[in-house]
């Protein structure tokens, strides 16, 4: 691996910058080494992206072939995602974490849902007397976490419904974290968050339905929220597509779209924890963490933070190193400081996984 040194400003958090970095066998240091670098490159450094809500290994039809799922990590990792949170695949990925190439992964195993309350071939559906088995399982399974599906288009309905009673989903988030995992849910409408946050839950991926009286209780449990912007994006499609069959539910998906932004913001200022996700990997397409970034940024959140949700925070809140003393060297480069603007991530220098060079003057979106 050699001695790379970074000559630039190197950013160890989104208000704290340092000089001299090196990277000395795969690990960073702030210590002048003895011997003479390999290698110098010249710009701003932060440490590798973070795509919170990610599926490596996923497709629009659900599995996807070993060569597909080693594509879209590698699109990922071009356009700088160097660490994912697995949000659930159907095949084990573990293979995929022993490419030194690849992005780090953190799975979490199979979706869980309600028999028939998702797209097929994704899940594990169970019915509620089911979930508690299934979800020791899935902990086993992952690394660390377990994905729910809270909710979920109920066609009797007509409209998004809850997926499992409240008790049954206590005794779920129990049973995860009796197996040392946490649990995250899909949850899209506002009286799926009651019971998730009854019940303990770690995250909430969406939170679409995010009300006034659900805020003062996210900051409190201190549960985080993956809001994937940039696939909330597509309701609209959706409810068009649902319309005919199910207004009310078409209505409802409407409504969450308008009100996103909205959401966001209220959350941020209310200060519950945001992290960036794409949920890459069904509908949307992999390598567009820049977008979600820049989608919450237009949100409301500060440039600082937006960045923040996807670099520095996200890395602490995963248990991943950032720039400190003996972390692997998993590291951008860009000509200007990204604090300002995260469009400047569209225009990555160098990017340096595990203390290798894996590519130059690349463009984040030419995927």
């Amino acid at each position: 691996m050699g001695i790379i040194e970074f000559s630039g400003p190197i950013l160890t958090g989104p208000d704290r910058e340092a000089r001299g970095l090196w990277s000395v066998d795969g690990l960073l240091t702030f210590r002048r080494p003895a011997g003479s670098p390999d290698l110098v490159l010249d710009g701003w450094v932060l440490p590798g992206l973070v795509d919170a809500h990610c599926h490596i290994g996923l497709g629009p039809g659900g599995d996807v072939t070993a060569e597909l799922a080693e594509r879209q990590a590698v699109t990922d990792r071009n356009a700088g995602t160097l660490l994912v949170r697995d949000a659930g695949a159907v095949h084990d990925t573990r293979w995929l974490q022993q490419r030194k190439e690849l992005p780090r992964i953190i799975r979490s195993g199979r979706h869980i849902a309600r028999t028939r309350r998702y797209l097929q071939g994704f899940a594990v559906e169970v019915e509620p007397e089911g979930l508690v088995e299934a979800v020791r399982k899935q902990a086993r399974a992952g690394d660390g976490w377990v994905k729910l599906v809270g909710d979920w288009i109920d066609r009797d309905a007509g409209d998004l419904t809850p997926c499992f009673p409240a008790a049954v989903l206590k005794d779920a988030v129990r049973a995860a974290h009796d197996e040392g995992a946490r649990v995250t849910a899909h949850c899209f409408a506002a009286d799926t968050l009651d019971g998730m946050l009854d019940a303990g839950i770690d995250c909430v991926e969406h939170a679409t339905g995010l009300q006034s009286r659900h805020l003062p209780r996210f900051v409190e449990q201190g549960v985080p929220i993956v809001p994937t912007l940039i696939n909330i994006a597509t309701f609209p499609d959706i409810a068009a597509q649902a319309g005919a069959k199910f207004p009310r539910y078409a209505a409802h998906m409407r409504t969450l779209w308008e009100r996103r932004a909205e959401r966001v913001l209220e959350a941020f200022e209310a200060g519950v924890t945001i992290y960036a996700g794409t949920d890459a990997g069904s509908v949307i397409r992999h390598g567009r963490i820049v977008d979600e970034l820049e989608a919450l940024h237009a949100a409301g959140l500060p440039a600082r933070a937006a960045l923040d949700a996807g670099a520095w925070a996200a890395r602490d809140w995963l248990g991943a190193d950032s720039i400190t003393e003996g972390a692997s060297a998993d590291v951008l480069v860009v000509a200007e400081d990204p604090r300002n603007n995260p469009a400047t991530l569209r225009e990555l220098t160098h990017i340096v996984l595990r203390g290798e060079l894996v590519s130059r003057g690349y463009r984040a979106d030419s995927e």
